[in-house]
C-alpha cells in the first residue's frame, strides 16, 4: 500500500477504535459548522482547503455520506461526483487563468477481502502552482527533507476557491 493511504488507513483504524466513529465523518461536520475552509458542495460531497494543507491551494473532496469506495456509490452520488469535480476543476482554472495542471487521486479502502469499516471515501488535489501560471511550487530542501511550508493560509486558499466560483453559472 502506497505511504499516504497507509498512514490514512492507520489514523483511521485508531480513531475509530478510539472515538468509534469515523475520523473524516467527524471532520467533515466540524468543516461544516466553522465554513472557514469550504470551497464548494453539494448534497453528496464537500470540498475543502484542509488545515494540514502542505500545497498552496490543495483540496480535499469528501463524501458526506459514510461509504468506503467508488462501488458504493449511488446513482445520484455518482452524477454528484461528476458535478464536484468539475466544480473545483472549473475553479482552479479561472483562479489561475489557464487550464490548472494538477494532481487528483482517489482514496477508497484497502483491497484484499476486508471490510475496512473505518475507512472514507475521499479524493485529494495536488495543484502545483503557488499565485499564477508562471510560479511553480516545487518540495525541495527543507520541505523534502523536514516539514513542508506554506505561503498561503489554508484559509486563505479555500476564499480564493469559494470566490470564484461564485462567478459560476
Amino acid at each position: 500500500m502506497p505511504n499516504i493511504p497507509s498512514r490514512e488507513l492507520h489514523s483511521f483504524q485508531e480513531y475509530r477504535n478510539d472515538q468509534k466513529s469515523c475520523l473524516l465523518c467527524d471532520y467533515l461536520q466540524i468543516e461544516l459548522q466553522r465554513d472557514e475552509r469550504m470551497v464548494c458542495q453539494s448534497d453528496a460531497f464537500a470540498v475543502v482547503v484542509p488545515f494540514w494543507a502542505v500545497w498552496p491551494f490543495e483540496t480535499l473532496m469528501l463524501s458526506k455520506r459514510h461509504f468506503a469506495a467508488m462501488n458504493d456509490l449511488s446513482d445520484s452520488e455518482r452524477g454528484g461526483l461528476a458535478d464536484i469535480l468539475q466544480r473545483v476543476t472549473r475553479r482552479y482554472d479561472i483562479l489561475f487563468q489557464t487550464s490548472f495542471p494538477y494532481s487528483m487521486g482517489f482514496h477508497q479502502r484497502p483491497t484484499g477481502g476486508e471490510v475496512h469499516p473505518e475507512w472514507h471515501f475521499h479524493a485529494h488535489y495536488f495543484p502545483p502552482l503557488l499565485r499564477s501560471a508562471a510560479v511553480q511550487k516545487f518540495m525541495v530542501r527543507y520541505e523534502m527533507l523536514a516539514s513542508p511550508q506554506r505561503d498561503i493560509t489554508p484559509e486563505s486558499a479555500a476564499r480564493c476557491l469559494a470566490e470564484v466560483g461564485e462567478s459560476l453559472p
